[in-house]
């Protein structure tokens, strides 16, 4: 672990690091000694960064030394593509169990090795330290070297344990491995004066393919590209180039930096993206061949190739441009440059309302400003809320940004468009900037956001169960009333006891037939009140309409006990003991004092609040009388 120490140190130290150009020589001598704050790797670890940098070679076996999991969640997490071999994506692991922890895990790596090179004869293998067997130890440099010497086959470790720091850190720990052990190992077929590397491009989606005919057309050679589409022998050669172009300086400055050192090739920090940048980086790359032997008519074939491809972007470009007038776009990136992506997008005639600046280095956050003036909204970091509130305020017509965030703008029913890894079209270039704008229309304008905006059936007014239960109420009050036979037929059906399923017809016979007077001769004749006994109140009211209560006994005078007074307090007790819901067992005087307490003012917040009325149905009209009794004075007092 000490060489690796002292390869993160220096990679903290990299003079290229904006950060580091900032400190004076003293601080500079202390090197990044900071250490990784818990969650720093959250966003990916070190292992991940190395994996993502070089995966996209695409000849060679990536063999990660690890438990399974690692390798599982590291495959294939770019779109990247390749013009041959497809043997990137296959996946390779050691896979190493509880077994290889206490006893090492050196011997399964040679091992797997080994059915490498015996099934698949690659070019290289690419061998990924993972946490679990740098912890305990495992060497696999030694185990590298033992292979290459016994195999005959580039072996090339990649140290980058997910613990030593961030995503980031292991994009640069990846490009010192291949700076050590693959860069200068091999020579070119042929040089020639229009030899480029490309530096930090990953060909996403093809992106590097859109660039490639512009670079043919001008006679101009791709010798590597380090690492999209990349070929292990077009890397390991590529020391003989010309001239560089830096794509991703977040990634790969030290491979730039250091190729210039020992190699003395020249490079520029530069984008595809968009048509102006386009342009600027064809000149860049022209000037800079020119300078190193190139002849000079290249720069008049360069301007002649810039204003035919401009002239063809624009005109396609061109009928964008008014719907696109007033649109205004938050800007979310996460690998690929914010100032690129902003300029492409201000040339098509779009707002920015923001732009994230997480992974920016300071010069590009001096560029972004150029863009948008020195008030640009750049965002370091902005949480799913604030994301969700910008959207749903229509601060921003659109989302550009990433995979993970995209679910934030579905929420806020916003378009969406994935402009960073994970995306499956191809934006650089001419005709890259020319499918950016088109799908950028696409979103805007499909059909699916003025559907998704508008209220579910079921959450329109005029589609509430309220007033659906009330136009069938007063439907059925207009066929009534237009029909007095069936108006009768539906007032004796109507359900007097629930528990016994007795309706009021059945009463009033049993009532006429019986000469009955009281509510046990009902219940003797029909059932009803034999249950929870709550209708008994509703049956004396029946019994009442029909003119046949039974006259209650005279009223004896009965003298109080010598020495006893009537108590109201024992009445009032009694009084509240009450049963007002026989099937929930709730009395009056619970409902009373949550009324009062709770401030409950319809029986709905009555059923919520105590269970009453959830049973038979029958206490409804009992303590919508309760709940008159006791709202009426505070109503009166209120007015």
């Amino acid at each position: 672990m000490s060489s690796l120490s002292a390869t993160v140190q220096e990679v903290f130290n990299e003079p290229g690091c904006a950060k580091n150009q900032n400190k004076s020589e003293a601080e500079k001598k202390k090197g990044c000694t900071k250490q990784l704050q818990p969650g720093g790797a959250a966003g990916g670890c070190a292992f991940d960064g190395a994996k993502i940098a070089l995966q996209p070679f695409t000849d060679v076996a990536h063999l990660v030394h690890g438990p399974i999991a690692c390798e599982g969640n590291s495959w294939d997490n770019r779109g990247a593509k390749s013009s041959g071999s497809n043997l990137w994506r296959t996946s390779f692991t050691t896979d190493i169990n509880e077994t290889d922890v206490v006893f090492g895990g050196e011997k399964r790596l040679f091992k797997s090795i080994r059915e490498i090179v015996e099934k698949y004869d690659p070019p290289a293998i690419f061998v990924y330290q993972t946490c679990v067997p740098a912890m305990i130890g495992d060497d696999i440099d030694a185990v590298c070297k033992a292979a290459k010497e016994k195999f005959g086959t580039p072996v090339i470790p990649v140290n980058a344990p997910g613990f030593v720091g961030p995503k980031n850190l292991g994009n640069k720990l990846a490009g010192e491995a291949i700076l050590d052990h693959v860069i200068g190992t091999k020579e070119p077929d042929y040089t020639t004066p229009y030899d480029i590397n490309i530096i930090g491009e990953y060909n996403l989606s093809g992106e590097l393919w859109q660039v490639k005919p512009l670079l043919d057309a001008l006679g101009i050679r791709i010798l590597a590209c380090i690492s999209g589409d990349g070929k292990y022998k077009d890397v390991a050669s590529s020391h003989r180039a010309k001239a560089a172009m830096m794509v991703c300086s977040k990634a790969m400055i030290n491979v730039a930096r250091k190729m210039e050192e020992r190699y003395g090739i020249p490079f520029f920090e530069g984008s595809f993206y968009g048509i102006e940048d386009t342009s600027d980086s064809l000149r860049e790359i022209a000037r800079m061949l020119i300078e190193r032997g190139a002849d000079p008519e290249l720069m008049e074939r360069t301007e002649a190739l810039i204003a035919r491809e401009e002239k063809k972007a624009w005109d396609a470009i061109a009928k964008f441009k008014p719907r696109f007038a007033g649109k205004k776009v938050l800007l979310i990136t996460g690998g690929v440059k914010s100032w690129s992506v902003v300029a492409a997008l201000q040339e098509a005639g779009l707002d920015l309302v923001g732009t994230s600046v997480k992974k920016s280095t300071k010069e590009d956050k001096e560029r972004i400003k150029e863009l948008m003036g020195q008030d640009a909204h750049m965002i370091e970091d902005m949480t799913p809320r604030e994301m969700y509130k910008m959207l749903k305020d229509a601060k921003a017509d659109i989302m550009l940004s990433g995979g993970r965030s995209q679910f934030i703008a579905l929420k806020a029913a916003m378009p969406w468009l994935d402009i960073n890894q994970e995306r499956h079209h191809a934006y650089m270039g001419y005709v890259g900037m020319v499918k950016l704008v088109e799908e950028i229309d696409k979103a805007l304008y499909n059909p699916v956001w003025e559907q998704v905006r508008q209220p579910a059936p079921w959450d329109k007014p005029e589609n509430s169960w309220q007033a659906r239960a009330l136009a069938e109420l007063e439907a059925e009050a207009a066929a009534l009333a237009a029909d007095p036979v069936k108006a009768e037929a539906a007032r004796r059906a109507k359900k007097i006891c629930n528990c016994k399923s007795v309706d009021l017809g059945t009463i009033e016979d049993a009532v006429k037939a019986h000469a009955l007077t009281t509510v046990e001769g009902v219940r003797t004749h029909t059932n009803a009140s034999g249950g929870c006994g709550a209708c008994s109140g509703r049956i004396e009211e029946i019994l009442e309409a029909l003119g046949v209560v039974a006259a209650p006994p005279p009223a004896q005078a009965v003298p109080p006990a010598p020495g006893i007074v009537p108590d109201p307090l024992a009445a009032e007790l009694k009084r509240r003991a009450r049963k007002a819901c026989g099937c929930k067992n709730v009395t009056v005087g619970a409902i009373e004092d949550l009324v009062r307490e709770k401030g409950l003012k319809n029986i709905a917040e009555v059923r919520a609040a105590t269970e009453a009325n959830t049973g038979c149905g029958n206490c409804e009209e009992r303590i919508e009388s309760l709940l008159d009794g006791l709202l009426s004075p505070a109503l009166e007092a209120a007015e």
